[in-house]
Protein backbone atom coordinates (compact mmCIF):
# COMPACT_ATOMS: atom_id res chain seq x y z
CA UNK A 1 0.00 0.00 0.00
CA UNK A 2 2.82 2.80 1.14
CA UNK A 3 4.77 1.56 -1.91
CA UNK A 4 1.70 2.18 -4.42
CA UNK A 5 1.19 5.75 -2.90
CA UNK A 6 4.85 6.73 -3.58
CA UNK A 7 4.57 5.38 -7.01
CA UNK A 8 1.56 7.59 -6.83
CA UNK A 9 2.96 10.69 -5.84
CA UNK A 10 5.97 10.18 -7.72
CA UNK A 11 3.77 10.20 -10.90
CA UNK A 12 1.61 13.08 -9.70
CA UNK A 13 4.77 15.26 -9.23
CA UNK A 14 6.77 13.74 -12.20
CA UNK A 15 3.19 14.99 -13.99
CA UNK A 16 2.74 18.54 -12.31
CA UNK A 17 6.28 19.18 -13.54
CA UNK A 18 6.18 18.35 -17.24
CA UNK A 19 3.27 19.60 -17.22
CA UNK A 20 4.74 23.10 -16.82
CA UNK A 21 6.50 22.71 -19.84
CA UNK A 22 4.41 23.93 -22.41
CA UNK A 23 3.96 27.44 -20.28
CA UNK A 24 7.77 27.78 -19.97
CA UNK A 25 8.65 27.23 -23.72
CA UNK A 26 6.45 29.99 -24.71
CA UNK A 27 7.79 32.46 -21.86
CA UNK A 28 11.55 31.27 -23.15
CA UNK A 29 9.85 32.29 -26.71
CA UNK A 30 9.25 35.72 -26.13
CA UNK A 31 12.24 36.44 -24.09
CA UNK A 32 14.30 35.07 -26.87
CA UNK A 33 11.84 36.99 -29.34
CA UNK A 34 13.15 40.41 -26.81
CA UNK A 35 16.58 39.15 -27.37
CA UNK A 36 16.82 38.66 -30.90
CA UNK A 37 14.94 42.06 -31.30
CA UNK A 38 17.34 43.85 -29.18
CA UNK A 39 20.80 42.22 -30.71
CA UNK A 40 18.79 43.27 -34.43
CA UNK A 41 19.37 47.04 -33.17
CA UNK A 42 23.03 46.58 -32.62
CA UNK A 43 23.46 44.95 -35.69
CA UNK A 44 21.15 47.48 -37.87
CA UNK A 45 23.18 50.11 -36.41
CA UNK A 46 26.38 48.92 -36.91
CA UNK A 47 25.63 48.25 -40.44
CA UNK A 48 24.36 51.67 -40.96
CA UNK A 49 27.34 53.16 -39.36
CA UNK A 50 29.67 51.34 -41.78
CA UNK A 51 27.68 52.07 -44.53
CA UNK A 52 27.56 55.47 -43.82
CA UNK A 53 31.85 55.09 -44.11
CA UNK A 54 31.39 53.33 -47.47
CA UNK A 55 32.62 50.09 -45.60
CA UNK A 56 30.36 46.92 -45.53
CA UNK A 57 30.42 45.10 -42.06
CA UNK A 58 33.72 43.05 -42.61
CA UNK A 59 35.75 45.89 -44.06
CA UNK A 60 34.21 47.76 -41.29
CA UNK A 61 35.27 44.91 -38.46
CA UNK A 62 38.36 45.17 -40.38
CA UNK A 63 39.65 48.61 -39.84
CA UNK A 64 38.68 48.37 -36.49
CA UNK A 65 42.45 47.97 -35.04
CA UNK A 66 45.08 49.72 -33.40
CA UNK A 67 44.49 49.73 -30.43
CA UNK A 68 43.68 48.26 -27.28
CA UNK A 69 39.67 49.34 -26.92
CA UNK A 70 39.61 48.81 -30.78
CA UNK A 71 40.52 45.77 -31.07
CA UNK A 72 38.21 44.69 -27.84
CA UNK A 73 35.31 46.54 -29.48
CA UNK A 74 36.06 44.41 -32.65
CA UNK A 75 36.04 40.79 -30.32
CA UNK A 76 32.37 42.50 -28.77
CA UNK A 77 30.98 42.85 -32.50
CA UNK A 78 32.36 39.49 -33.89
CA UNK A 79 30.42 37.83 -31.02
CA UNK A 80 27.29 39.96 -31.21
CA UNK A 81 26.56 39.73 -34.70
CA UNK A 82 27.53 35.08 -34.25
CA UNK A 83 24.82 35.77 -30.99
CA UNK A 84 22.67 37.50 -33.00
CA UNK A 85 22.56 34.60 -35.79
CA UNK A 86 22.32 31.52 -33.39
CA UNK A 87 19.47 33.27 -31.60
CA UNK A 88 17.49 34.26 -35.01
CA UNK A 89 18.16 30.73 -35.71
CA UNK A 90 16.96 29.71 -32.63
CA UNK A 91 14.09 31.64 -32.65
CA UNK A 92 12.98 30.69 -35.62
CA UNK A 93 13.13 26.77 -35.04
CA UNK A 94 10.36 27.31 -32.05
CA UNK A 95 8.22 29.53 -34.03
CA UNK A 96 7.33 26.79 -36.45
CA UNK A 97 7.70 24.47 -34.28
CA UNK A 98 4.87 22.65 -32.80
CA UNK A 99 4.43 22.06 -28.44
CA UNK A 100 5.95 18.63 -28.76
CA UNK A 101 8.94 19.77 -31.23
CA UNK A 102 9.80 22.65 -29.09
CA UNK A 103 10.34 20.48 -26.16
CA UNK A 104 13.42 19.08 -28.83
CA UNK A 105 14.60 22.35 -29.34
CA UNK A 106 14.44 22.94 -25.66
CA UNK A 107 17.19 20.52 -25.47
CA UNK A 108 19.18 22.07 -27.79
CA UNK A 109 19.40 25.33 -26.67
CA UNK A 110 22.00 27.86 -27.61
CA UNK A 111 22.02 30.18 -24.90
CA UNK A 112 21.65 29.92 -20.85
CA UNK A 113 21.51 33.34 -20.44
CA UNK A 114 17.90 33.63 -22.01
CA UNK A 115 16.76 30.35 -20.43
CA UNK A 116 17.87 31.18 -17.16
CA UNK A 117 16.88 35.10 -17.11
CA UNK A 118 13.22 32.92 -18.60
CA UNK A 119 13.00 30.24 -15.59
CA UNK A 120 13.78 32.85 -12.81
CA UNK A 121 10.83 34.56 -14.03
CA UNK A 122 8.64 31.65 -14.81
CA UNK A 123 5.57 31.12 -13.01
CA UNK A 124 3.80 27.62 -13.54
CA UNK A 125 0.43 27.92 -14.91
CA UNK A 126 -2.90 25.64 -15.02
CA UNK A 127 -2.23 23.47 -18.61
CA UNK A 128 -5.58 23.83 -20.07
CA UNK A 129 -4.30 23.16 -23.63
CA UNK A 130 -4.00 19.49 -24.70
CA UNK A 131 -0.13 19.64 -25.32
CA UNK A 132 -0.37 20.43 -21.19
CA UNK A 133 -2.29 17.42 -21.01
CA UNK A 134 0.03 15.49 -23.03
CA UNK A 135 3.04 16.53 -20.85
CA UNK A 136 1.41 16.02 -17.27
CA UNK A 137 0.24 12.53 -18.25
CA UNK A 138 3.95 11.78 -19.53
CA UNK A 139 5.29 13.32 -16.80
CA UNK A 140 3.26 11.61 -14.88
CA UNK A 141 4.25 7.94 -16.22
CA UNK A 142 8.02 8.75 -16.03
CA UNK A 143 7.79 10.20 -12.37
CA UNK A 144 5.91 7.04 -11.72
CA UNK A 145 8.10 4.40 -13.56
CA UNK A 146 11.34 6.24 -11.67
CA UNK A 147 10.04 6.06 -8.04
CA UNK A 148 9.03 2.50 -8.97
CA UNK A 149 12.49 1.38 -10.15
CA UNK A 150 14.20 3.20 -7.41
CA UNK A 151 11.83 1.04 -5.08
CA UNK A 152 12.44 -2.13 -6.56
CA UNK A 153 16.09 -1.70 -6.39
CA UNK A 154 16.26 -1.02 -3.17
CA UNK A 155 13.59 -3.45 -2.24
CA UNK A 156 15.44 -6.12 -4.39
CA UNK A 157 18.15 -7.71 -1.25
CA UNK A 158 14.63 -8.39 0.61
CA UNK A 159 12.46 -9.77 -2.45
CA UNK A 160 14.24 -13.21 -1.59
CA UNK A 161 13.72 -13.34 1.77
CA UNK A 162 9.84 -12.62 1.06
CA UNK A 163 9.41 -15.53 -1.25
CA UNK A 164 11.11 -17.78 0.91
CA UNK A 165 9.21 -17.01 4.24
CA UNK A 166 5.92 -17.57 2.25
CA UNK A 167 7.43 -20.90 0.77
CA UNK A 168 8.22 -22.25 4.63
Amino acid sequence: MILRAAVLAGGVIGGAMASQFPEFSQQYQQRLGGAVDALAEVVADFDASAQAAGLTRESALAEMQGTAFLDRRRSDMVRTFARYDRLSADLVALETAGPFMRAYHAAHSTDTEVASAALSAFKPAVPLTLAGAIFALAGFLVGAAAISAVLKLLLWPFAGRRQTARGT
